[in-house]
């Protein structure tokens, strides 16, 4: 049933999770360099804060002020943090390479992963790790 997902997850907080998988987020800002390349699913953290979705949801609608696709006709801000699932897998993205600059509206980070071919999957409830992490190892982990 998931033998055909990537093993290795990435944990990333929500709204930034969402805005991979559904708004065109291209670049995933970290702190160190990675040299993986290649499919990893997204794994949406569970901690998440009012204030981080209010202030992603601004800089999604001032960085693109038309509505994105993903979205339904809806600008970014209009997505309510109830519909962003937490805790689990919620797609899957080719990580194609590392970089400390970029042009990309997304990078803003001491480095950048960037991203290819985002696509969303019915969501899998998982324990997160940091770092790259075998997410299978935590599905029984789950309550």
């Amino acid at each position: 049933m998931t033998d055909h997902l990537p093993r290795m997850a990435l944990s990333i907080r929500q709204p930034w999770a969402w805005a991979i998988i559904n708004a065109g987020k291209d670049i995933e800002n970290r702190t160190w360099r990675t040299g993986f390349r290649g499919q990893v699913c997204i794994h949406a953290a569970k901690g998440m804060t009012n204030r981080e979705w209010d202030d992603a949801m601004e800089f999604i609608d001032q960085a693109f002020p038309v509505p994105l696709s993903a979205n339904h006709g809806r600008r970014a801000s209009a997505i309510h943090s109830k519909e962003a699932k937490r805790g689990g897998i919620i797609g899957t993205v080719e990580i194609v390479d590392c970089v400390d600059q970029s042009d990309s509206p997304w990078f803003f980070g001491r480095f950048g992963f960037v991203l290819r071919n985002p696509r969303p999957i019915d969501f899998i409830p998982v324990k997160g790790a940091l770092g790259f992490f075998d997410w299978r190892k935590s599905i029984e982990d789950q309550p």
